[in-house]
């Protein structure tokens, strides 16, 4: 009896978008599709998106065998402030950490200083009578007196959900727990989040705003979630629903309704996975991510195949670009930056004559002017078309129907009538902002890396990626460009190549030449345990590895630098190599060690994650070829703003060795890459588009 190959499916839903691919085997794409996201109940446009590729593809739901989902569902809960009602509850004494946060304002002499918004107003902040010391000894017992007074607290603040953050409850639960229980035994209606289980780690306030923002979306997310899979299947769905993680990794649908603050952005990370993947493949040992879709643009470095991944980001910035006006969230997270710059970013003119581009966005509700869905300000989607870069005739699968005479309309009304421009020249000057944002963006991640950008090959996909990629790579001094096959569909895509997997980082302080190594020893058994737990639900017996780490620094300092450790129990022999790593490390990022210093350790971590499978070789590449394609359509050149004409190339009529010069238009399905007059792109062996700057790139 032949085993049928596993039928996968992936749906990530943006805020603008919703991608779905169908995958047979380990990486055969069947069909893939966008819908439009629909707000009121996103598993509508997920349904519509999956019922399509199904279709296409003359296969069920019945038979799909792998299911992966990653939403932006949380983060804009989070940004747009469409959560629960939450109530704190910390020890006596520590009410006031949301408000007292670092002590220090973000930005020093802004007189006009917007503080971040932590969910939590002063009067929903209560307080219970415990105590437990740094080592997780019981200073003041938890009696159950306090927990009836709580009650009345709570009862009265009107909160519907509760986030409870006891001092040093990371080394010892046991008060957390014991109020989790009563709370959810006594009033059953609560959602109860505590920070011993969503953020086990020292620093109080991170620790508090982090439990904070998990129970501020655990209702929507558990009400979301248990929609979504009810209706997939009632449509016949019977394997598992797997969650992507803002980590890189997947969860269960049950761990994520837990913890549902490590969905947020899931989907990017996504799109990071699938970059790691292709950079393994073509050897590309420095990357960087480029994903832009309709509402934002993600930027991520990645070196030797794996993200640059961070313990901590910030949420819902007050100012966008200054760190510390944010909410502070510590959860295992892939690191990029993102800016509202994506197709549907609208464009306006300021009070001061200025033309700006986003982070407002249009979305899909009602969306760029062109769409006819009652948008009427014009957005970087509508000046593409204007551009003649978006054809209609090749836009969305033809099941969006667009007018670019709207798109002129709208960008004549609100910018060149202001700015005394015509269409052509306010789309023009729409573009050249809104890449430049990306680009400056992208070069100043790579500056707070202590990295450089132009020795990095990007990758680009998403809806919008492929067509802004020459022009954000000209600005950021980037001179090669991949455009792997389905990039418009990238972050789904990447999501089937991402392990389950479950991280733990827990606080338990100790200086390096003092360590309990029996104790440290069972301390990671624990974790290890508990990681491998959640990761069995999802990948039953599927072999896994383990990865462990410290967050070490010098006795004083105030933050940390993680070091691998290896994956056995450690012996008092191993403080030796541990010394030595952590000095490399803190060499690479601080010029050099300092001598003498002692060494602590704050945090340990565990990541217990399915196996991945090998990356096959890239074969070489065919001979170039360079055609002379027939159909050529004028353009606005992004180079030197003249008309051009732009040849027309269907990307599925490109074999390897195909090689087409700028200007071009390569179009397919869900996107289109533009070749601008400066650069070639030419097909590899397996497929990638490679983009190179090497022409002239003047005026016809």
């Amino acid at each position: 009896m032949t085993t049928q190959p596993a039928l996968r499916l992936a749906i990530d839903i943006g805020g603008t978008f919703t991608d779905t691919v169908l995958v047979q085997g380990e990486d055969t794409i069947l069909a893939s599709t966008k819908t439009l996201t629909t707000h009121q109940n996103p598993a509508d446009g997920a349904m519509e998106g999956a019922q399509r590729v199904m279709g296409t593809a003359g296969r069920t739901l019945g038979e799909v065998t792998g299911f992966i989902h990653g939403t932006t569902l949380a983060t804009n809960a989070l940004i747009e402030r469409r959560g629960a009602s939450v109530a704190t509850v910390t020890t006596e004494g520590f009410r006031d950490i949301l408000e007292i946060a670092y002590e220090r304002r973000y930005s020093q002499y802004d007189i006009n200083l917007e503080k971040p918004d932590l969910l939590v107003p002063r009067e929903r902040a209560l307080t219970v009578r415990e105590r437990m010391s740094a080592d997780g000894g019981v200073l003041i017992a938890l009696e159950e007196d306090a927990i009836a007074a709580l009650l009345a607290g709570i009862d009265a603040s009107g909160a519907d959900a509760i986030a409870i953050c006891l001092m040093h409850a990371y080394a010892n639960p046991a008060h957390e727990r014991r109020l989790r229980d009563v709370l959810t035994e006594k009033r059953p209606g609560l959602v109860v989040s505590i920070s011993s289980d969503v953020s086990p780690e020292a620093r109080e306030f991170d620790r508090l705003c982090t439990t904070v923002a998990n129970a501020y979306i655990q209702p929507l997310m558990e009400t979301y979630l248990a929609r979504f899979a009810e209706q997939f299947a009632g449509e016949g769905l019977t394997c598992p629903i797997l969650m992507m993680t803002a980590g890189g990794g997947m969860c269960t649908i049950e761990t994520a309704a837990r913890f549902p603050i490590r969905l947020v952005e899931s989907g990017p990370a996504g799109g990071a996975i699938l970059a790691a993947r292709i950079a393994a493949r073509a050897g590309l040992d420095e990357v960087l991510s480029f994903d832009v879709g309709g509402t934002t643009a993600k930027l991520c470095l990645i070196d030797n195949a794996r993200p640059q991944t961070s313990r901590q980001f910030e949420i819902a910035r007050a100012a966008r670009f200054i760190k510390g006006s944010g909410m502070p969230v510590r959860i295992p997270v892939i690191e990029m930056i993102e800016i509202g710059a994506g197709g549907g970013s609208i464009a306006a003119v300021d009070r001061l004559g200025r033309l700006t581009v986003g982070p407002k966005s249009a979305g899909s509700e009602p969306g760029p002017a062109a769409f006819m869905r009652g948008g009427t300000e014009p957005t970087v989607t509508d000046s593409d078309i204007t551009l003649g870069y978006i054809r209609p005739e090749t836009f969305a699968e033809g099941h969006i129907h667009i007018d670019p005479e709207a798109s002129k309309q709208a960008l004549t009304k609100v910018i060149g009538s202001k700015l005394d421009l015509d269409a052509t020249g306010s789309a023009d000057g729409v573009s050249r902002i809104v890449d430049e944002s990306m680009a400056s963006a992208g070069r100043m991640h790579a500056v707070e890396s202590g990295k450089d950008l132009a020795p990095r090959t990007m990758i680009a996909f998403g809806g919008n990626g492929p067509l802004h990629a020459t022009r954000v790579a000209r600005s950021a001094g980037v001179s090669r460009i991949v455009i792997p096959p389905n990039p418009g569909v990238g972050s789904a895509v990447g999501f089937l190549y991402a392990p389950v997997s479950f991280e733990i980082v827990r606080s338990r302080y100790s200086m390096l030449d003092g360590l309990d190594i029996s104790g440290l020893n069972a301390f990671f058994g624990q974790m290890i345990d508990e990681a491998r737990t959640v990761v069995a639900q999802g990948a039953g017996d599927a072999p896994t590895q383990t990865l462990r780490s410290a967050f070490m620094r010098y006795n004083g300092q105030g933050h940390e630098i993680e070091i691998a450790l290896p994956d056995r129990d450690l012996t008092q022999d191993d403080a030796g190599s541990l010394t030595r790593d952590f000095e490399v490390e803190y060499a690479k990022q601080f010029s050099r060690p300092v001598p003498g210093m002692k060494i602590e350790i704050l945090n340990w971590a565990v990541r217990v994650a399915t196996l991945e499978g090998d990356v096959p070789d890239l074969p070489m590449t065919p001979d170039l070829s360079t055609l002379t394609p027939a159909v050529r359509k004028p353009i606005t050149c992004d180079v030197d703003a003249t008309e051009k004409q732009a040849a027309i190339v269907a990307r599925d009529s490109l074999r390897a060795g195909d090689r087409v010069e700028g200007p071009a238009l390569i179009t397919e399905p869900q996107t289109t890459t533009l070749v601008s007059s400066d650069f070639s792109a030419h097909v590899d062996a397996i497929g990638n588009l490679v983009l190179i700057q090497d022409q002239k790139g003047g005026a016809a």
